[in-house]
């Protein structure tokens, strides 16, 4: 069974990205994103690894992942699995919860599996919208959905504090990272940098973030190389401002982490712009 993946934007929706996908044999290596995650479960089983264990959801239920969470991505059953995927900004669902909730600060979702066939469809629904051109129906049922989500599995977003030495240490080395990303230190030379040994600094920063700073650093370089395609970088290029050897290093860790080439996501998105 062929795997096949479109990843994409309508002009319509703004800053909501878009999937269709069928994937059998597609790992998804431990990431995050930025925006939620609402991926709608056609046919098969997938499984995903988040809140410290594996997580499955089949034919009509949704994976449902908050921004900034570490997930992974894999078959459940032999077949694979279907899905369409919708990733609305935090901005989008906060105007959503407070116009038709009652839920108050930032809104997140509760359970990151919900057994919900009707909020499948409608998903669907969404992506059907966006490929038919139909920007009424495209907005309308992705507010529709959303609502329905929250109303069912929302509740306010975890919020991280920094509070122990431990996590500002680790938000100190996540700002370190972020700002030498092509170029950055050994564990030892970050850790030396910060006052702090190697182990100690390894620790606090998988508690802060969920991941250890190689994983997390190959997860920003990621989001940095979406950035820079949807400007129209390209992606040799991209490759190496992000701090990827070369240009099979950025598509292997982009394609294991977005679930399409660099190349691929580039063209949809300058679909998008040539629209507009």
């Amino acid at each position: 069974m062929s795997e096949r993946a479109r990843h994409w934007q309508y002009d319509e929706l703004p800053g909501v990205d878009l999937l269709r996908a069928r994937y059998v044999h597609k790992t998804f290596v431990r990431h995050t994103h930025e925006n939620f995650v609402i991926a709608a479960i056609a046919d098969g089983v997938e499984v995903f690894h988040h809140g410290g264990g594996d997580q499955y959801a089949g034919a009509g239920a949704l994976a449902l992942v908050n921004p900034d969470t570490p997930h992974t991505g894999r078959a459940g059953v032999p077949e694979g699995w279907r899905y369409g995927a919708v990733y609305p900004p935090v901005d989008v669902v906060a105007e959503i919860a407070a116009e038709t909730t009652t839920l108050r600060g930032t809104p997140g979702f509760v359970s990151p599996v919900v057994d919900d066939p009707y909020a499948v469809g409608l998903v669907h629904q969404v992506l059907r919208a966006a490929d038919e051109g139909n920007p009424l129906a495209a907005d309308t049922l992705l507010r529709v959905a959303v609502t329905r989500l929250l109303r069912l599995n929302g509740g306010p977003m975890p919020r991280r504090e920094v509070r122990t030495a431990g996590a500002r240490t680790a938000a100190r080395a996540r700002a370190v990272l972020e700002e030498r990303m092509a170029r950055p230190p050994s564990l030892e030379r970050l850790a030396a940098e910060l006052g702090t040994s190697p182990f100690a600094l390894l620790r606090a920063f998988r508690d802060a973030y969920g991941m250890p700073p190689h994983a997390w650093l190959t997860d920003a370089r990621v989001r940095r190389a979406r950035r820079l395609l949807d400007l129209g970088t390209a992606p040799s290029e991209v490759a190496v401002a992000v701090g990827f050897t070369d240009q099979p290093h950025l598509n292997r860790h982009f394609s294991r982490m977005v679930g399409v080439p660099p190349g691929a996501y580039q063209r949809e998105r300058k679909n998008v712009q040539d629209v507009r």
